[in-house]
């Protein structure tokens, strides 16, 4: 069913490549955060700014069959409006794959631009996961589309170049965008008392984000819940911290009690929750590197480090690479919350902070827009 509609949608494109160009057309495709609160709506906004362009925006959310007549009219836009405005769009982004690629017949005067949702180099993606032959094939096809790949630092650039299949030339190191939010002169401070206003628990303790990645399995997904005892981690720990939760949204529709926690996994934008947040505990999911760009310290709860590494891989050794302590049980996990354990390897950080980030100054967005727009 779903080349099906990868089909219908190309079939459309393909055929509104009869209208011509519009150079001052941009199209924003979120496949990843419905919000575009992250490196692609940043792009968005910077490149809003600058009057001359058309900024068309559209996400998987448009294809959400959920809500009744509303997304039946919302689907078909998507599957006629959007397709023509991406087939007469000069400049095209995106930020995670997006399936029809692959069967797109795009005007070779047209920029396509990667911008990927993860900073940095961490677990492996792309073209260097195992994956089935026919999905790869897929992948691989809509890749070979892309004009340009934009990655945080010179560093990493191979390893993009080697994910999306291009030539490292293709490449561009200039800065994550999403980054810019933490530059921009927030007032972490007031944003702090307006949340402890909202979630009176969290007042005058220390905020503990908990924030791990999905696994693909749905057994796995409930097991990791269950490797979190919120009572025990209150009875140890409640008088000095509070424990704030954010899942990823494929866990949380499993059916989560999340008492004696707070759950911010539905809360709007996860930068904030960085900001304000004194400690980060996740397993492998690359939030970590915002943590490591902001000098904050992470502590990697990896309990089912060996079976998650032989499935999904990483770049590097996990525990030589990540910049933090590496904990394999809940109860090693609380000994370091309470023995303040959990200090920043400053040495450590620095050449986990240097190898992702080459910019840390607030302009990625603007580096970003004015090296495509001038193509």
């Amino acid at each position: 069913m779903k080349t099906l509609f990868f089909l219908l949608f190309a079939a459309v494109f393909n055929l509104c490549r009869i209208f011509p160009l519009r150079k001052n057309s941009v199209v924003f495709i979120s496949m990843h955060n419905a919000k575009f609160n992250d490196t692609l709506g940043f792009v968005r906004e910077e490149i809003r700014k600058r009057n001359e362009y058309k900024c068309y925006s559209f996400s998987r959310t448009d294809i959400d069959l959920s809500k009744g007549i509303k997304s039946i009219g919302s689907a078909l836009k998507f599957f006629t409006v959007n397709a023509f405005r991406m087939a007469t769009a000069k400049y095209i982004f995106l930020n995670d794959n997006f399936m029809p690629m692959a069967y797109l017949n795009i005007n070779k005067k047209a920029c396509v631009v990667q911008l990927w949702h993860a900073e940095g180099a961490f677990k492996k993606f792309g073209l260097d996961i195992n994956q089935p032959e026919e999905i790869r094939k897929r992948e691989a096809k809509g890749y070979s589309k892309l004009s340009y790949v934009v990655c945080s630092s010179k560093g990493v650039a191979p390893i993009y170049a080697g994910a999306f299949g291009m030539e490292e030339s293709r490449v561009l190191p200039l800065g994550a965008p999403r980054t810019d939010y933490y530059f921009r002169g927030v007032d972490a401070q007031k944003l702090r008392a307006e949340f402890d206003e909202k979630y009176p628990v969290c007042k005058d303790k220390k905020l503990v984000l908990y924030a791990p990645t999905f696994r693909d399995d749905k057994e796995k997904n409930k097991e990791l819940v269950k490797k979190l005892d919120i009572k025990a981690f209150n009875e140890a720990l409640g008088d000095e911290y509070v424990l704030l939760i954010r899942y990823h949204p494929q866990v949380h529709e499993d059916g989560v009690n999340l008492d004696g926690a707070v759950d911010l996994t539905k809360y709007p934008n996860v930068n904030e929750l960085i900001l304000i947040s004194d400690i980060l505990v996740t397993d492998y999911s690359s939030i970590c590197m915002d943590f490591s760009m902001l000098d904050k310290p992470t502590l990697f709860y990896a309990y089912d480090l060996e079976e998650y590494a032989s499935d999904r891989q990483f770049y590097f050794d996990y525990e030589e690479y990540v910049p933090g302590a590496v904990v394999r049980t809940q109860e090693e996990l609380m000994r370091v919350l309470e023995n303040h354990e959990y200090d920043l390897d400053k040495e450590k950080n620095e050449k986990f902070k240097n190898f992702n980030f080459d910019y840390t100054d607030g302009k990625s967005s603007q580096r970003v827009a004015d090296n495509i727009l001038s193509r």
